[in-house]
């Protein structure tokens, strides 16, 4: 398959081939969360955003495995390096807790592992003077250690915001106020509290600011003479810089420096979520980047392949055994294609490709908002874009016409559609994407 020349190809989707083997996997998997009938033939053609499906399907993913694959699909750098690794057993290992090496002793390896992926990650947080990393599987994971270690520093309560998605785990589902379902039945931990998550000016100004002591939600609660929180009973705040689940909505410049303010004024934890927003999906390094706010915690994940909660000395439990994961991050394939996938953004400036062509899918998406009445909005930051739809059933009109047009899309929030292209997505290949959901869009309207 030639990228400059692919185009998606649909002749009946989903085909004969991936509907057997839907009903297949659904005869034995729990129920989940599936968006589409899209099944991937890992052994035929496929590149950067393009890939073929079992019955033959050319499809253009503008999903990147919900973050997931922020390459896209066998990207040479990452193929030719994994070529070189002679697969040993067992790959999955107590990466954490043990020590691994491809053979040599030095530090800057052909073939980097658990430790190497660690220093990269040191090095990309180093402007928070974070010097330590605890890897593990996943996000949710990545979120749960957040949780462990700020409460391990002191403190029961928490705040969280109103449209948050932060994982499936008990103490991230605590978390969660995206939506009932994911919570509804479980136990929570307790003590934490929710407040309003202002992206635009408006919700700034209306949900956020008030005319009590502190000037706004937080700063209210937390006020020493008049407010309902001793501030020394806060363990940790937590966010993400751009919601995810919760429908794309970015972080209001003034009230994360609100955060900041409040953050220096009572010595709060910030735990910044990054596990869809970070590793360059925005154009910087984390999404928090960008704003006026300094996090003690990072979680990030997906695309980093395995989980990682990073964090400076001070703030992660000096005492051995208050973490540790047996196979946590230990897959010595992920640890690698971590750090490679790290490297290759380094080597091909691919956040500045981020960024030009976020201002590209931006320009296009917002003509598609004026040429049509069912487009309400448009909101994202770099390759990590939205649309959002007048109604719920048009979103999910939309995304199902675009799919049968051999483009992939998601939903996220209530009534919004992301756009998540890999990292090195071309001018071209936006342009395919924007035509076929114009022709969606024209469709449904």
């Amino acid at each position: 398959m030639d990228r400059e020349t692919a185009e998606p190809r649909v002749e009946a989707i989903p085909g004969e081939r991936a509907t057997r083997l839907v009903d297949a996997h659904h005869d034995v998997a729990t129920p989940s969360t599936y968006v589409y009938e899209f099944v991937w033939e890992t052994s035929a053609p496929a590149i950067g955003p393009f890939c073929t499906d079992v019955d033959g399907n050319v499809l253009l993913d503008f999903t990147s495995h919900v973050a997931a694959a922020p390459l896209g699909y066998n990207n040479p750098k990452i193929r030719d390096r994994l070529e070189e690794f002679d697969l040993v057993d067992p790959l999955k290992i107590a990466g954490q807790d043990f020590y691994v090496s491809s053979g040599s002793a030095s530090t800057d390896l052909d073939l980097p592992g658990p430790t190497q992926l660690m220093e990269r990650l040191v090095e990309l947080t180093a402007q928070y003077d974070m010097d330590r990393v605890f890897l593990s599987n996943s996000g949710a994971e990545a979120v749960e250690n957040a949780i462990k270690i700020c409460y391990a520093a002191g403190g029961h309560r928490a705040f969280t915001f109103d449209g948050a998605f932060h994982g499936r785990t008990l103490g991230a589902l605590s978390l969660n106020r995206s939506k009932a379902v994911h919570r509804t039945g479980f136990p929570e931990i307790p003590g934490v509290v929710s407040v309003p998550y202002p992206a635009s000016d408006e919700e700034y100004e209306t949900r956020w600011l008030t005319d009590g002591p502190g000037g706004n939600v937080v700063a209210d609660k937390l006020h020493r003479e008049r407010g309902v929180i001793d501030p020394s009973e806060v363990a940790f705040l937590v966010l993400e810089p751009i919601q995810g689940e919760g429908g794309y909505r970015v972080a209001n410049p003034e009230f994360a420096r609100d955060i900041e303010d409040l953050r220096r004024r009572y010595d709060l934890t910030i735990v910044a979520d990054e596990i869809q927003s970070g590793l360059g999906r925005t154009g910087e390094w984390w999404a928090v980047d960008r704003l006026d706010l300094t996090p003690d915690v990072i979680a990030t994940g997906k695309g980093l392949r395995v989980g990682a909660t990073i964090s400076r000395s001070d703030v992660f439990p000096d005492r051995e055994g208050r973490l540790s994961s047996t196979w946590g991050g230990g897959d010595v394939v992920a640890s690698m294609q971590g750090a490679l996938t790290i490297d290759v953004i380094r080597e091909e400036d691919l956040l500045s490709n981020v960024r030009e062509r976020g201002s590209q899918l931006r320009e296009r998406l917002v003509e598609l908002e004026a040429e049509s009445p069912a487009v309400v909005d448009v909101r994202g930051r770099g390759l990590m874009l939205a649309l959002e739809f007048d109604t719920h059933d048009r979103r999910e009109a939309v995304v199902r016409a675009a799919f049968e047009r051999g483009l992939l899309t998601l939903g996220c929030g209530h009534e919004t559609l992301r756009l998540l292209p890999p990292l090195d997505v071309t001018e071209r290949e936006i342009d395919l994407c924007v035509g076929l959901l114009a022709e969606a869009i024209d469709d449904v309207v």
